[in-house]
């Protein structure tokens, strides 16, 4: 059927007819409709299953994520600093380390019964007790239980050392291994991870969390540990399944297109000249089709395929900071009056002044000057002067003050993860790569940067792949009940062309009988 014919098939009739083709051009029509059929078959009948599965495990994840250790976790979690116990200044710490660049993270919380500075540089992760200023170089598993269950609240029923497994897998994990996987005896059984050098936690899961994973981000992604710790063939592994099952179920609707009948019906008066699940398939994959396709394509764009829509880094953070050597020489007992019950501090650099964000709780902290300890206010005007020295490139043409969530700086509701605080500055640039910044009010903390190409991948993969949508996210029951409903019939055309598939490639009954048989 050429495409004018479908045309006609389609509206019921009533359309002129084309030209007659060349018998040239007819072969060649019939033969990319033949190869059209071909892929989409075996296509199908090698990565149907796949799909069943992504549509399954994607609606776990709507409720389950992957397990991960956020700085709000991380906070919620910590205890107060024991500022009689603090006896190291920040500054007397890095000089213990010999690091000539101030690191790219230093915070001061405790671990277990301890102060200490954990700290970041570009040779991986290093700790200085606050009380000593000795490097710590081991944590043994008395000291990582302690850690542990000061976090959690609850004793120890078991350590065991791992250099990697299912839920510490990917390479930046890899750069701070080994750990100590500590069994705590709380109802949620959770298991918290202790880097064996620093004594740092970097992930916790919950046997909640372990079960559902494996019906959902596991498979969802690919996950499996075996592959996973191979960063470059897990991300081709994903990849080609995911580009090639795309391109598989664009030939579908394709097809689909052109054998449905809506007006002018076949004999049978059906609008598809399929039976059983041949018709079903045929049916829901043109309802459902569309939200296969652009599900699949945006999880194969998550993969950054040809380097993705990634914003190029222009040092802008850097300029931002404008990190200088070393830290202030902080007065000590200023700071403990003025940080109170802060169960983490922040040493940074804003515009080349050394400060402290102090985090009283995950959604609660101020600002405090490096050397003196003072709380410090900043003006929007001088968050603008900062943010204006960052980007070299263009001029800064508005600064909005974001009170409510809108498209681009928004909450998915996902306890896992990093709330986007609010109030929040957003500061436009007409540099070449469009540039926005998003700013914390309260402490001039950069908070992301993004250019056109991110604010695009954000409606091509999070508004496709999430219904990340401001109007979705407000009424999360409609969010979900389409997720629920569009995932319902991407998963019955996976099912039938499961069963299509099968069908296919069993041998007839009578080539399973034996010679003579009835």
């Amino acid at each position: 059927m050429s495409p004018s014919e479908a045309a006609t098939a389609i509206t019921g009739g009533g359309a002129p007819r084309a030209r007659p083709r060349s018998p040239a051009t007819g072969a060649l029509w019939r033969a990319a409709k033949r190869f059209l059929y071909v892929f989409h078959r075996w296509t199908g009948i090698v990565l149907c299953l796949f799909f069943a599965v992504w549509f399954v495990s994607g609606v776990v994840m709507m409720y389950v994520p992957f397990p991960s250790f956020r700085a709000s976790e991380r906070i919620a979690g910590a205890a107060p600093i024991d500022w009689a116990r603090v006896r190291v200044a920040p500054d007397a710490a890095l000089a213990r380390l010999h690091e000539s660049a101030f690191p790219e993270e230093m915070r001061l919380g405790m671990s277990g019964q301890v102060p200490v500075y954990h700290i970041v540089t570009e040779d991986g992760r290093r700790a200085v007790s606050a009380e000593t200023g000795q490097e710590i170089r081991a944590v043994d598993t008395r000291q990582a239980g302690a850690i542990a269950a000061a976090f959690v609240g609850a004793p120890v029923a078991s350590t065991a050392a791992v250099s990697q497994d299912q839920w510490v897998v990917t390479r930046a994990y890899k750069k701070i291994a080994p750990f100590w996987r500590v069994r705590l005896t709380d109802p949620a059984a959770t298991d918290v991870y202790v880097v064996q050098r620093t004594g740092e936690i970097v992930q916790n899961t919950t046997a909640d969390e372990r079960f559902w994973n494996w019906l959902g981000a596991v498979p969802h992604w690919i996950y499996f540990e075996a592959l996973r710790v191979f960063q470059e063939p897990w991300r081709q592994t994903v990849l080609w399944t995911s580009g090639v099952g795309l391109l598989g179920a664009i030939a579908g609707i394709w097809i689909g297109l052109l054998r449905v009948r809506l007006a002018k019906r076949y004999k049978s008066g059906s609008v598809s000249p399929y039976r059983g699940w041949m018709k079903w398939h045929h049916v829901i994959g043109l309802v459902g089709g569309l939200f296969v396709v652009t599900w699949v394509f945006s999880g194969w764009l998550s993969m950054s395929p040809w380097g993705g829509l990634r914003d190029e880094d222009k040092g802008v953070a850097e300029r931002y900071a404008g990190t200088g050597p070393g830290f202030a020489a902080t007065d000590l007992r200023r700071l403990a009056a003025t940080a109170g019950a802060a169960r983490e501090l922040e040493f940074r650099y804003l515009d080349g002044m050394p400060v402290i964000v102090a985090w009283h709780d995950p959604e609660r902290k101020s600002l405090l000057d490096g050397a003196t300890g003072e709380p410090l206010a900043l003006p929007q005007d001088r968050i603008a002067a900062i943010a204006r020295a960052a980007v070299t490139d263009g001029r800064l043409v508005r600064v909005q003050r974001l009170e409510r969530y809108d498209s681009y700086w928004y909450a998915t509701g996902d306890p896992r993860r990093d709330a986007r605080p609010l109030p929040v500055l957003r500061l436009v640039f007409d540099d070449p790569a469009e540039t926005w910044l998003h700013v914390d009010p309260a402490t001039g903390t950069l908070l992301a940067r993004t250019g056109s190409g991110g604010r695009s991948y954000r409606w091509l993969f999070a508004a496709l792949h999430s219904f990340d949508l401001p109007f979705l996210l407000e009424n999360r029951w409609l969010r979900d009940l389409l997720m629920w409903l569009f995932s319902a019939a991407g998963l019955a055309v996976s099912i039938s062309g499961v069963v299509i598939g099968w069908r296919r490639l069993r041998p007839p009954a009578k080539a399973l009988r034996a010679p003579g048989g009835a």
